[in-house]
């Protein structure tokens, strides 16, 4: 039977091949016919453009435990590649078409896809955490609050945006579409350019976010609620979304089945716009909107052609809707506590790395199911299966019939990734170092053993070195200089040999200063005065004072003293003393401080009883409510020429006015003072007498009253 594939000139070549012939070419156009329809199916919204050169397959993930860069087969929900790669904990993993990137704050570390080796690695342009894409022409890691977009591959390129970003998105044929949030430029960077060009642009005061419908950027307004397509004219006629966003809506990278998918993260519902009237002049229909937990904090949403995902941070889980809003799946997101990380593959799933990367969370782009893929374990399993053994010969030494090798064969399925031998062990993690009079104490987390033991940690720095124990995780350098700046590295050392080292920040031995004393008064209008005493500085040279109070910011102050207004209630005031050895890091000290309340207008004393003692007192009790309105106060009250002592005052307070004689109505004055003023309060009259009674008028009292109580009691018999 014979297959024409090329028309009649080909059929008459054709009949000139034999049979095995033409029934490999049959198959080989049959292969490859099915795979042109698979790379449509697997693009799923739009065919493949001619300059996509490869759709990614599955997902790579950085497995913190293992110090390695993973690949996870979306499909079969497997492990089936591994790199060992050091780097920090919470790094993210990126492909690019014969290379992938391990990405953390201070290092890209770019991998071989082919033989798992580490190439090479570069700086990141900042120390926060990217966005990533992986998109024809990348991949791409967008630093949004530097405005930084570095286009990995080669040559790796830094691009320079101009000014903070919002989460970016890529069109199928490498186009980078980023907001500008400090200006409100729509900003596009085609594959290959050098430079953003910004062809778009909202009105000021608007926020927006950008997405793509159908392979097409279009841009949401979220103080206009409107949705407009984006070209290079400009942005196109809005069309009204029919639901209220705030500023903190977050919006999925594509659409879903005509619907793009927005989270309310403060009325917690998942809003599907309806995009269908964009470009159309025509009314959009209504949004559909569903309730998210209360209680949830949200990450996403990221879509597929027909799913959208997001995650539930309260609950570590993940949620799966269709376009119609209808929940698919909800799933745990395994692994140590903390931010899980989504991403949309090119395979068109949805991809959920735990925060450690112990696991992916596979999310169907059809179905919206979830299948937990637990990386750590299969990759520690594959490691210590042994590789099949090999064929083994017969008794005869003759090797056995081919019909008798084929029945002896086992099934046939997947090799398992190559098992290499003990390698020496990855970086320490979390290394961080903290300084003290002439000492460093430097800690860590254990590096990836990388197959075997680890029997030591060498710490070095700038003029020595030390070896601790493998089960170490800290260690204190002394004798050093304080003032000079030191870095520490940590190492760890297997049977193989020693690892790469990873550095703390650089820290400086010194002895910060004492706590000022520190003296406050405070006056009416929110008026507080500072003043202190300069510290013991240990030798160090000041630089200057940190002085801050209750409500008002922190400010560096040369001298001992400072002054604050606008200030109210209980203001607590803080000094701190900044030293420095020679050209050494700055030390910031011990902390003084000191409380006092601001007056919120002038005391106040009302005078409520006053009483007087006779010889041999010969005293004025003065009984006052005194009200400094917040502020320290003293009060005084006088009569007749002589005076009380000025006492401390507030509520109920008594004034004694001693050594002084009256007869009669007299005129009493008392006085109260704090800082925002002074009060008083008079009375004119006679005080009350109190008789004071010696011993033995009291003894001859107590007999009177028991007499009396005889006389009675014989007058009732």
């Amino acid at each position: 039977m014979y297959v024409d594939v090329a028309g009649e000139g080909t059929e008459k070549k054709g009949r000139g091949l034999g049979a095995a012939a033409r029934t490999r070419l049959v198959v080989a156009f049959l292969v490859a016919g099915c795979l042109a329809l698979i790379g449509v199916a697997v693009a799923g919204r739009a065919p493949m453009p001619s300059d996509l050169e490869y759709v990614q397959a599955g997902h790579w993930v950085y497995s913190d435990a293992l110090q390695s860069a993973l690949h996870v087969d979306g499909g079969a929900g497997q492990v089936d590649a591994r790199a060992g790669v050091p780097s920090g904990p919470g790094s993210q993993v990126v492909q690019g078409g014969r290379s992938g990137y391990v990405v953390d704050r201070s290092r890209i570390s770019m991998f071989d896809k082919s033989t798992l080796g580490v190439e090479s690695a570069i700086a990141p342009p900042a120390t926060e955490t990217p966005s990533v894409l992986e998109v024809a022409g990348g991949p791409y890691l967008v630093y949004r609050n530097a405005g930084r977009i570095v286009r990995l591959g080669d040559p790796v390129a830094t691009v320079a945006a101009g000014g903070p970003l919002s989460s970016p998105v890529a069109t199928t044929d490498g186009t980078l579409w980023v907001y500008r949030i400090d200006t409100g430029s729509v900003c596009e960077l085609p594959r290959g350019a050098a430079t953003p060009t910004c062809p778009a642009q909202l009105p000021a005061g608007h926020s927006g976010l950008p997405a793509l419908v159908d392979d097409r950027p279009v841009l949401l307004d979220v103080t206009a609620d409107t949705l407009s397509p984006v070209s290079k004219d400009g942005l196109g006629e809005p069309v009204a979304i029919g639901v209220k966003l705030p500023p903190t809506a977050l919006v999925a990278d594509t659409s879903v089945d005509g619907r793009l998918a927005v989270a309310d993260p403060d009325r917690n519902q998942l809003h599907l716009l309806d995009t269908a009237g964009l470009g159309k002049d025509g009314p959009a229909g209504h949004p559909v909107s569903v309730d998210l937990p209360k209680d949830g904090r949200f990450s996403g949403p990221v879509a597929t052609a027909h799913v959208v995902a997001l995650v539930d941070e309260t609950r570590n889980e993940v949620r799966t809707y269709d376009s119609r809003g209808s929940l698919k799946s909800t799933k745990k997101v395994p692994g140590a506590a903390g931010r899980p990380r989504l991403a949309h593959g090119q395979d068109d799933r949805v991809y959920v790395d735990s925060a450690d990367g112990s696991h992916v969370l596979v999310v169907d782009g059809e179905s919206g199911s979830v299948a937990d893929v637990a990386v750590d374990e299969q990759a520690r399993h594959q490691a210590a299966t042994p590789p099949p053994a090999p064929p083994q010969p017969s008794d005869t030494g003759s090797a056995p019939p081919p019909q008798q090798q084929q029945q002896q064969q086992p099934p046939s399925r997947p090799a398992p990734p190559p098992v290499a031998k003990a390698t020496p062990p990855g970086a320490p993690r979390n290394v961080n170092a903290s300084a003290s009079d002439g000492a460093i104490k430097v800690t860590w987390s254990g590096a990836a053993d990388n197959g075997a033991r680890i029997t030591a940690y060498h710490v070095s720095w700038p003029g020595g070195s030390t070896t601790v124990a493998g089960s170490a995780r800290r260690a204190t350098v002394s004798g050093l200089d304080n003032g000079k700046s030191y870095v520490v590295t940590v190492s760890a050392e297997n049977s193989a040999g020693t690892g790469p080292g990873a550095s703390a920040k650089a820290a400086a031995p010194g002895q910060a200063a004492g706590a000022p004393a520190v003296t406050l008064t405070a006056a009416l209008g929110g008026k507080v005065s500072a003043s202190w005493s300069a510290p013991d500085l240990h030798g160090a040279d000041l630089v200057h004072y940190l002085v801050s109070a209750t409500g008002a910011g922190e400010r560096q102050v040369s001298g001992t003293s400072a002054q604050f207004s606008g200030l109210t209630g209980s203001v607590t005031v803080t000094v701190r003393a900044v030293t420095r050895y020679g050209s050494g890091a700055a030390l910031t000290g011990s902390p003084g401080k000191k409380t006092v309340r601001v007056p919120s207008g002038p005391p106040t004393v009302k005078i409520t009883h006053v009483q007087g003692r006779g010889a041999p007192d010969q005293q004025i009790i003065v009984t006052v409510t005194a009200n400094g309105n917040g502020a320290a106060a003293t009060c005084k009250a006088s009569a007749l020429g002589g005076s009380s002592p000025s006492v401390p005052c507030s509520g109920t307070t008594n004034l004694t006015i001693s050594n002084i004689y009256w007869v009669g109505a007299i005129p009493v004055d008392v006085t109260i003072t704090t800082s925002a003023g002074t009060g008083s309060d008079h009375f004119q009259g006679t005080p009350a007498f109190v008789v004071v009674l010696g011993p033995l008028a009291l003894l001859g009292t107590r007999r009177l009253l028991k007499k009396t109580g005889k006389t009675e009691a014989k007058k009732e018999t």
